[in-house]
């Protein structure tokens, strides 16, 4: 796990009440897109090395992931 991979798990841990926020923060703490900033996360997500490091962070955001993809699949389902 790189020094970047762990910053960004100790930075997913802050709560954020607004997206744009975060977008925001994002940019001015890792110099990269919300989006590039997602797909390390997701990337995290499945990573040994960062569930060692954080291991309730890590299931947390599995959880909610995996809720959405579930939320995402069952809406196609019903239009």
């Amino acid at each position: 796990m790189t020094e970047q991979d762990a910053a960004i798990l100790a930075f997913e841990k802050r709560w954020w009440n607004a997206a744009g926020e975060k977008e925001q923060a994002i940019r001015d703490t890792f110099d990269i897109t919300a989006v590039r900033y997602y797909q390390i996360l997701t990337r995290l997500l499945e990573d040994r090395d960062a569930h060692a490091a954080d291991p309730v962070l890590v299931k947390r955001l599995r959880r909610i992931r995996d809720s959405r993809r579930q939320g995402r699949t069952q809406r196609k389902g019903t239009q």
